[in-house]
């Protein structure tokens, strides 16, 4: 399975290299022009990503879920799944830190 961020890629290089039109790069590989034309609209994480790695390095011990409740606590408004996938992302989860 092929990310949509390498269909992006590939698709812009046929276009680049090639010339081809964006519709005919997006046949000759097989996705959809959706894919390719969509924008995320994700926000910055940076200030978040920030203090959650204070509040992990300050209590080693604590895990996600009470990270989220001391983000909560601070008037952070963050869903727990995306607080998960950033947490994931800073490599903060695994073995205990000592």
């Amino acid at each position: 399975m092929v990310t949509p961020a390498a269909e992006r890629k590939a698709v812009a290089h046929l276009v680049a290299s090639h010339g081809m039109s964006e519709r005919r790069a997006c046949k000759a590989i097989g996705c959809c022009r959706m894919t390719v034309r969509y924008q995320t609209t994700r926000p910055d994480d940076g200030v978040l990503r920030a203090r959650m790695k204070v509040i992990a390095h300050e209590r080693r011990r604590f895990g996600y879920r009470r990270i989220h409740v001391m983000l909560r606590r601070e008037d952070f408004v963050v869903n727990h799944k995306r607080l998960f996938r950033l947490y994931c992302e800073e490599r903060l989860s695994g073995e205990v830190r000592n």
